[in-house]
Formats: C-alpha cells, sequence, structure tokens
C-alpha cells in the first residue's frame, strides 16, 4: 500500500474546491456528527437505497482489490463489500468523524484484521489518495452535500484505476417536496436542501469523462401521523437543511403552526407523506489519455445521447 495515502497532488485540486458557497459543509458535518449514534436505527429509507445501489456491485468487470466507501456512515455498505470481497483492500471514508466510531463498533476486538476496513476522515472534495487507487469507488447518498459535483467527479476519475467502477446514489430534487412546498407556505427563506437532476448529474459525469454512464431513478413514499414525526427522523439521521443561506435562528410558533396547516392539505388515508426521489448512477473510468476537466471548463469525452436513463417501475 506504498503511496496509497499518497498527498493530493495537482494544480487542479486546490483550496478553492473547499469553497462551496451553496452548501455549508461544516453544518452538514455537525449534523451527521450528532446523528451518529441514532443513525443506523433510524435511516430505513437509507439502508435500502445502500441495498439496491450494492445490488450493482455485479457490474464490476471484475473482483476490485482497492475499495473506497465515500459516506461511509456507521459502515454498513463497508461491512457487505469486505463480505462480498474479502481479498479486497477497503477504505471507510466519512466527514463525521463520530459516524467512523460508529462503524469502527461493528468489528469485535477479535476480528481479524485482514477482514477489518481502513476508516479515514476527510472531506469529499480533497481526497487524501493518489490517483489510480482504487478499482471501485462506492458512494451512497453523500454527493447530494457537494455543490461542484463536476469537479467531484474528476477527482473520483483521477482515484479510479481504467476500467475502474463508480457506483453512487444521490437524492432528486423532488425529494421532501410536500416539506419544501410546506415551508414555503411560510417564508421565502429555505428551509430544505435542493438536489439536483437527472440531467445535471448526467452531465457532470460526461464533463468528467467516465465512460458508458447508466442513471436509474426511484421513487419512495414514506408515511407519517404529522410532520413532527416526519422532521424528527431528519433530525435523527442528521439530513437537516445544509443551505449556507438557511435560516440560523428557531423557526416562530406562528411560522411553524402555518407549516403544519400548509402539510396537512398532503394528507390521504389519514396519513402525510414524505416523497423521497432517488437517483443511481454508474459509471467506469477510461483508459488513459482520455480528456479530464481542465481550469473548470467542462470536457465531454462522448455524446450526451451516450447517457441511458432507467427508471425503476413503481411499487
Amino acid at each position: 500500500m506504498a503511496g496509497f495515502y499518497a498527498a493530493i497532488s495537482g494544480g487542479w485540486r486546490t483550496l478553492r474546491a473547499l469553497m462551496d458557497p451553496r452548501i455549508d459543509l461544516r453544518q452538514v458535518r455537525r449534523a451527521f456528527g450528532r446523528a451518529a449514534s441514532s443513525y443506523a436505527a433510524t435511516a430505513v429509507l437509507q439502508r435500502e437505497v445502500e441495498s439496491r445501489l450494492l445490488e450493482q456491485l455485479v457490474y464490476a468487470k471484475q473482483p476490485p482489490t482497492r475499495i473506497l466507501d465515500l459516506g461511509a456512515g456507521p459502515g454498513r455498505a463497508s461491512a457487505a463489500m469486505r463480505r462480498q470481497f474479502p481479498k479486497a483492500e477497503l477504505v471507510a471514508l466519512d466527514l463525521a468523524l463520530p459516524m467512523l466510531r460508529e462503524a469502527g463498533r461493528g468489528w469485535r476486538w477479535y476480528t481479524p484484521k485482514a477482514k477489518r476496513f481502513g476508516r479515514v476522515c476527510a472531506d469529499v472534495r480533497a481526497l487524501p489518495f493518489a490517483d489510480g487507487s482504487f478499482d471501485l469507488v462506492f458512494s451512497s447518498l453523500c454527493l447530494q452535500w457537494i455543490e461542484d459535483l463536476p469537479q467531484v467527479l474528476d477527482s473520483l476519475r483521477g482515484l479510479l484505476r481504467p476500467g475502474g467502477l463508480l457506483l453512487f446514489s444521490s437524492f432528486g430534487p423532488e425529494t421532501l417536496i410536500e416539506l419544501r412546498q410546506a415551508f414555503a407556505a411560510a417564508d421565502a427563506l429555505p428551509h430544505v436542501s435542493s438536489f439536483k437532476p437527472v440531467p445535471a448529474i448526467g452531465d457532470a459525469l460526461m464533463s468528467a469523462g467516465f465512460r458508458d454512464p447508466v442513471l436509474d431513478t426511484d421513487r419512495f413514499t414514506l408515511t407519517y401521523s404529522d410532520p413532527r414525526e416526519l422532521m424528527r427522523e431528519l433530525r435523527g439521521i442528521g439530513a437537516g437543511n445544509a443551505w449556507s443561506d438557511r435560516r440560523r435562528s428557531l423557526t416562530g410558533k406562528t411560522r411553524m403552526q402555518r407549516v403544519f396547516a400548509a402539510y396537512e392539505e398532503f394528507r390521504e388515508d389519514g396519513v402525510l407523506p414524505a416523497t423521497y426521489e432517488v437517483l443511481y448512477a454508474q459509471a467506469f473510468a477510461p483508459e488513459p489519455g482520455q480528456p479530464r476537466r481542465q481550469d473548470r471548463a467542462d470536457v465531454a469525452s462522448f455524446p450526451v445521447s451516450q447517457l441511458k436513463i432507467r427508471r425503476r417501475p413503481p411499487g
């Protein structure tokens, strides 16, 4: 593993990548850090999305020897990939250190060292690995917190060996649309994070030069007895509002009553729905010599028509 944790190199990975103007990554780190102990028990939807993304490991051209789980959280996917690829070197990376501590608790002291996985606390916008370090980069519901997705995908392309597989999931713009509309009835400030649509993710993959990208979409509807139950769950998994221009003070009682009243308009059959749109992306790193994103200019290595979008049937 000499050089595996090499320092970042290249002028294109600068501190400017740490200056996303709209998403407050410090808030994301704090929120997920606070949620670390309750995340595994609360994140039912996240586990389902993670499981569906793990199913796409069958598309790997050969068993990976080095794997990066990006935004690993409490390490459930890392453990699953360790079982599936027991000979691979596996690294679980997360922005929130408490999440990585939870991941470590999943391995008993008597577990053989060869069957464990490394843990790295780092920002996905400044990854501390050398180019060509991994055969597989896996990331479930992490990259939606990144404003400059093309920059990060360009970085991930560099980390992958030629032919290496990138798998990630992200929330789409219809996620929590009911809650967003309910808050809009109270004021014009952002209270619910917004997420990138399929075309933006496809463009980002192409501008980074990934090959054979395929996007799948899912739509989930969770139900709640009242809006407070939904908000408690969001806090329990750390999925709060991460916009940098979000309201920093507490939302007043009168304003929240307007929010709850507006949400009630969505009630059907005695319950309130919460929609989640989930996007799954699969792409391969190209052979050496393919163009890369340079000076923040988008460089596509194949036409938009090659982007495949698959929508899963409901149910």
